[in-house]
């Protein structure tokens, strides 16, 4: 059983930066692809970025650009560098491990373990 522990979300303004952290219990076969989603109120979630073991990332067309994911093995921690933040980016945001070799956070059902998430609200 893989335990995911968010942190860093916060309230900011418009144009603000927030780091968000994921410690994982472990590096496994099930933490091969780590992911970040986030989830607004009354809408389905949403993938944001994704990076596997192998260093390779992926990123949604809202975070190009803004957002930066990375993960220090040594640690178990997954990291969302989050820069130019703006009011459409408020959500819970929530880290996510799977072992699929096709590292994308695209659907959420290709992710067997989630974090409790961590709110990220963006004030204009």
């Amino acid at each position: 059983q893989v335990h995911l522990v968010e942190s860093g979300g916060g309230s900011v303004q418009a144009g603000g930066s927030l780091r968000l952290s994921c410690v994982a219990s472990e590096s496994s076969y099930y933490t091969y692809c780590m992911a970040w989603f986030r989830q607004a109120p009354g809408k389905e979630r949403e993938g944001v970025a994704a990076i596997d073991k192998n260093g390779k990332i992926n990123y949604a067309n809202s975070a190009k650009g803004r957002f930066t994911i990375s993960e220090d093995n040594a640690k178990n921690t997954l990291y969302l560098q989050m820069n130019s933040l703006k009011p459409e980016d408020t959500a819970m945001y929530y880290c996510a491990a799977g072992s699929s070799w096709y590292c994308r956070a695209q659907q959420p059902t290709d992710f067997g373990y989630w974090g409790q998430g961590t709110q990220v609200t963006v004030s204009s």
